[in-house]
């Protein structure tokens, strides 16, 4: 069988060079004879891993000195609690709802203290992005949250909201290493791996270090205090270690293909090539306002329930598979993270044309 086009949401596609190097190491991780699987998280050999690992994303985003960056566990969805247990420190955040995710975050948050929405776009299917040039930032706000790439809906923040001196926290789960980004502009920046950077079961979190600190909500556990991963280097306990070991070859990947500046511009080129059908087509059409479209995730529907489950079937069958849309939304969703290659999208519009001819009435 050979390799499909895979567009899922995540777990998503990898690149083809980094599963064959692993494949090639998967016995015999560099003379140490055995597999990075095995291998103690103390060891040597894992150290240097680790280390490596964090050296090439701090290149690759340019972070700060006086940012940690944690390998941890629990996936984004862990964080929608750990963020206010570490940072709600009077109680009280302000959240912008773009999407599903962004909406559990502001629910966890409620169990903590006063979460308020300031912005949402439920209004219309959250299609879009609402504009947060100026909004009513509470006063005693701990932090201000995003969900900064919607990958159910398919939308993106263009432009950061003004937090008004409030810290930003934004879950970049879905956009990961596909532009460069300027972390000085965020308090938090954190992400589950799993679509753009390696395996389901690890998330990266990037925090300022004044936001570490030991005062966090009473009963919060060991294991969800940020202090705790930063003074242990993210080796408190056992790490997801084969998983961090992937996304450090993913971050080496990277570099070597010109790091995040290139990769925005092929990942600008390979939307085009989607979205420019999708605004021709007479078939299909996206379903996200113009300037709010995400380069990650493109949602796109027939307006006929029927016929977009007759595409999603002929498309599988093709070899482009994963591309049935999330249950909430329905249609078509085709995730173009960083792995997917250019020839995949391009096959995938050739097929889409075919399919509206023949199926154009």
């Amino acid at each position: 069988m050979s390799r499909v086009y895979n567009f899922s949401a995540g777990p998503a596609v990898l690149p083809e060079e980094v599963l064959k190097e692993a494949a090639d190491e998967m016995l015999d991780y560099k003379g140490t004879g055995m597999s990075v699987m095995e291998m103690s998280h103390r060891s040597k050999a894992y150290d240097t891993i680790i280390k490596e690992a964090e050296a090439d994303l701090r290149e690759l985003m340019n972070i700060p000195d006086n940012y940690k960056v944690l390998f941890l566990q629990g996936g984004a969805s862990q964080q929608f609690a750990m963020i206010p247990m570490n940072l709600m420190k009077n109680r009280v955040a302000d959240y912008i709802v773009t999407g599903q995710w962004a909406k559990k975050a502001y629910q966890e948050a409620c169990i903590y203290g006063k979460a308020n929405k300031i912005a949402s776009s439920e209004d219309k299917t959250f299609s879009y992005i609402p504009d947060c040039s100026d909004l009513p930032i509470s006063e005693d706000a701990d932090y201000v949250y995003i969900c900064e790439n919607n990958t159910i809906y398919g939308t993106k923040f263009k432009t950061l909201p003004n937090t008004k001196g409030k810290p930003l926290v934004a879950d970049v789960s879905s956009c990961f290493l596909s532009e460069p980004v300027d972390v000085t502009k965020y308090g938090v920046i954190y992400g589950g791996v799993q679509k753009n950077v390696g395996p389901a079961g690890v998330v990266i979190v990037i925090i300022r270090e004044d936001l570490i600190t030991e005062d966090v909500l009473p009963g919060t556990p060991t294991m969800l205090k940020y202090k705790i991963h930063a003074d242990n280097g993210s080796l408190y306990n056992t790490p997801p270690a084969y998983g961090i070991y992937i996304c450090g070859k993913v971050f080496k990947w990277l570099k070597k293909r010109g790091g995040l500046e290139a990769m925005k511009e092929y990942n600008e080129k390979k939307a085009k090539i989607l979205y420019d059908y999708l605004d021709e087509s007479k078939l299909f059409h996206g379903t996200v306002r113009k300037e709010d479209r995400s380069l990650m995730n493109v949602p796109f529907v027939t307006g006929d329930e029927e016929m977009d489950a007759k595409f999603v079937k002929e498309a599988t069958a093709a070899g482009f598979v994963n591309l049935k849309g999330h249950r909430t939304v329905g249609g078509m969703r085709a995730s173009i993270y960083n792995a997917m290659p250019i020839e995949g999208v391009e096959k995938l519009v050739a097929f889409m044309k075919e399919f509206e001819k023949a199926n154009l009435k």
